[in-house]
């Protein structure tokens, strides 16, 4: 029998609190950044794709990972993987808390992103692991989803606090105390687990990843100052391109990808994967025009600026475990759509924004923002890793977790390009009036969020779903998906 089968309820609950505790410090770590911008700019004399980077360093190499550190705690074991990643963490923090220069700034945030990595897809197949019973399973999922939307848009309000009161490098001093309790609470409750057959390294399909995501990155950052035209910004998206067209004929080749293309078979893990990247680039790309206009346009202090976004905070932090129990009783797809619509109208009302735009208008665009984007991660999770078999539902939420560090990655990167492009300076009303197509684009990805959302949830995509499933693990347990996108138990 299982030893994780004899676990007392109390300590099964505790295992997912040190789970969604090391969510929190990853999770917020994204947004918890972005407040500080300004004064890392100031201190370290950054420039804007400077500032880009100390974000996306940390992302890409997250999104890069993610899938290899998911199979290596398979193999070498879930917890001793888990405690070496909260650990690479808790030292990446403290070189960014003492950076002397920008360069060590973005090389810390990069180990802070392998630390990062053995997290996340660790701590999903250590809670399936422990929750067998499918509803149990649901609502471990739904507090996992809840804690992803709450963790991003506290961020900002922690980040805003930490840099006015004490420094910006204060921002990564307090992951180092959080990551040390949870190692200690992991080594007292966590049991080791492995899976049963571990899959396989994938090298090639790793480097693949990282080429192809790093080069678009770095075309888009760079595009603005090289030209877009130029023969590096062509060159990397032309490196990004082969990348990808290499990865996907041999992945699927391969007995055991890092990226098992037989799930984008189904139209609802599909659909979850392109919702995560539109929902979180969209969501990226608020937080840094936010900051920069609230800090370079308005005047406002970090502390006022993260504030400033206490109803986005708020809202995400209800709507995330409401939509959580929502999907559990009606499926993914109200969820969905009513995020989706929150996300695609939020925005429009700021694609005319000046620096005298209304600071209740602002508000009230925060408070419906936060209401969607916290309604859009519980099922998020919950589609992606329903109606998988148990062996595989690691997997399939690493590849969940790689997409909203993708969609982050692009959101900064996009963001931050069309604001060096467009900007005649990069403060004062020009900053607020080169916003406006970016705007549009934020707009954009809440328009696919809902658009996926409703596509993806019907009946073809349900059965597509169950096709796909019997193709992966005919016999194997699994929460089936109509319970997941439609709301009914099995």
């Amino acid at each position: 029998m299982n030893a994780t089968a004899q676990l007392s309820q109390r300590r099964r609950l505790a295992i997912l609190a040190i789970c969604c505790l090391s969510l929190l410090i990853v999770a917020m770590d994204n947004t918890i950044v972005n407040v500080a911008l300004p004064s890392i700019r100031t201190d370290l004399h950054a420039s804007l794709s400077g500032l880009q980077w100390t974000v996306d360093a940390y992302t890409i190499v997250l999104a890069s990972l993610l899938m290899l550190a998911g199979s290596t705690g398979d193999r070498l074991g879930r917890r001793r993987t888990f405690q070496t990643g909260l650990a690479l963490f808790a030292a990446g923090s403290l070189a960014c808390s003492v950076a002397p220069t920008l360069g060590w700034l973005i090389a810390a945030r990069a180990l802070q992103g392998i630390g990062g990595s053995m997290l996340n897809p660790v701590a999903m197949s250590i809670i399936t692991n422990v929750f067998t019973d499918p509803r149990e399973r649901s609502r471990a999922i739904g507090a996992w989803g809840a804690t992803v939307g709450i963790s991003l848009a506290l961020g900002p309000i922690v980040g805003g606090a930490l840099t006015e009161t004490i420094s910006w490098r204060a921002i990564f001093w307090i992951n180092v105390p959080i990551a040390l309790i949870a190692i200690v609470l992991t080594a007292l409750f966590v049991p080791e687990s492995r899976a049963q057959r571990p899959r396989g390294v994938d090298p090639v399909g790793q480097v693949l990843v990282i080429v192809a995501l790093a080069a678009l990155t770095y075309g888009i950052i760079d595009g603005p100052q090289a030209g877009w035209g130029s023969a590096q910004t062509i060159g990397l998206f032309a490196l990004a391109l082969a990348a990808l067209t290499v990865l996907v004929p041999y992945e699927m080749r391969r007995r055991d990808p890092l990226i098992e293309p037989r799930f984008f078979r189904s139209a609802p893990f599909s659909g979850a994967t392109l919702i995560a990247i539109s929902a979180f680039a969209g969501f990226a790309g608020f937080l840094l025009l936010n900051t920069l206009y609230l800090q370079d346009v308005r005047g406002y202090s970090a502390l006022q600026a993260g504030l400033c976004t206490l109803p986005m905070a708020v809202l995400a932090g209800l709507f995330a475990p409401l939509s959580g129990r929502i999907v559990g009783r009606r499926g993914a797809r109200p969820s969905l759509i009513f995020g989706g619509l929150c996300m695609l109208g939020a925005p429009l009302l700021l694609t005319s924004l000046s620096r005298t735009t209304p600071l209740v208008l602002l508000l009230g665009v925060y408070a419906i923002y936060g209401m969607g984007f916290g309604s859009i991660n519980p099922p998020i999770t919950y589609t992606a890793v329903s109606g998988m078999p148990d062996n595989q539902a690691g997997v399939a939420a690493a590849v969940a977790s790689t997409s909203r560090q993708v969609g982050q990655t692009l959101g900064v990167a996009i963001t931050g390009s069309i604001l060096g492009t467009a900007a005649g300076s990069a403060a004062g009303q020009g900053l607020a009036g080169a916003s406006h197509p970016a705007w549009w684009l934020i707009a954009g990805c809440g328009g696919a969020v809902l658009a996926l959302g409703a596509a993806s949830t019907g009946a073809w995509a349900l059965r597509t779903a169950r096709r796909a499933a019997a193709e992966l693990e005919p016999d194997a347990s699994a929460l089936p998906l109509e319970a997941s996108l439609q709301g009914r138990t099995a």
